[in-house]
């Protein structure tokens, strides 16, 4: 009788270590959404890359609330060097591979519907800039984690999603087409990658309070939001980051290419 390979063996493959045995990559981390994630995976035990692109100083201070455990690294995600640059920097630090990949990173968007670009204006630049952010980050980041993710004999990646995509109460349209094309990405890796372990699936919200994106909204839209969810309340960055832990967690092993929505049950579906 011949032994199963680690990597094909559906019993070694659908097992993954605990969130405290974890190297956790959080993209963007440096502040908003990001750093909500980032510290409830630290809080959880992990051991985290912190990645930030300007956002130093937030970074900075989760690295000293958790020393040895957060690791702030400076990288763009649209650069596959800087990307691989990132991950020899967390296996200096840690030795371990990185066990789950966090898409967040949002390049220079604000949530601010009242200045949104509309249909008549928009120009093919702006998509283009949110396309770079959301899916060549997480093509670069997925990519540069597989090794690793081999090693370990299973993988988690999760992008960060938007409800946009089922209620475009705010038509912006470059950062929710280009969340659209990254569930794409989401689906079609995960029919990829689930023969080696690893599952791939995105968390959406919507508007979040309160988070360096959202900052501009003003209160009356947080207002009708939260009127109009069944929880009459809007989603928090630590509410958002708790689906995101149980993503990455052992207890959703069978669980792949799914676009899970946190918005307190705005959207359906």
């Amino acid at each position: 009788m011949t032994s199963s390979h680690p990597l094909t063996d559906p019993a070694t493959r659908r097992g993954a270590p605990g969130l405290a045995d974890q190297v956790v990559l959080v993209t963007g981390a440096g502040r908003g959404l990001g750093r909500a994630i980032a510290h409830a995976f630290l809080r959880q035990g992990a051991r985290v890359i912190v990645d930030f692109r300007v956002s130093r100083d937030g970074a900075q201070e989760l690295a000293d609330r958790f020393p040895g455990r957060a690791l702030p690294v400076q990288a763009d995600v649209r650069e596959r060097e800087q990307v691989d640059a990132l991950f020899e920097a967390a296996h200096r630090a840690f030795g371990d591979p990185v066990a789950t990949v966090v898409n967040n990173a949002l390049v220079d968007f604000s949530f601010n519907g009242d200045a949104r670009a509309t249909a008549d204006a928009i120009d093919f630049g702006s998509f283009s800039a949110q396309f770079s952010g959301a899916v060549q980050g997480a093509l670069n980041t997925t990519q540069a984690a597989l090794p690793g993710f081999d090693r370990l004999g299973s993988g988690r990646v999760i992008t960060i999603g938007t409800n946009l995509f089922q209620h475009p109460v705010v038509p912006y349209h470059d950062y929710t087409a280009a969340k659209a094309a990254l569930l794409s990405l989401t689906r079609t890796f995960a029919e990829d990658l689930g023969p080696r372990g690893v599952t791939v699936n995105m968390v959406s919200g919507g508007l979040l309070r309160t988070t360096d994106a959202s900052a501009a909204t003003p209160e009356p839209v947080f207002e009708a939001i939260a009127a109009g969810t069944p929880l009459r309340s809007v989603t928090t960055p630590a509410e958002f980051a708790d689906a995101v832990l149980f993503l990455a967690s052992p207890w959703a092993r069978a669980v792949t290419g799914q676009n899970l929505v946190v918005d307190g049950g705005l959207v359906k579906g």
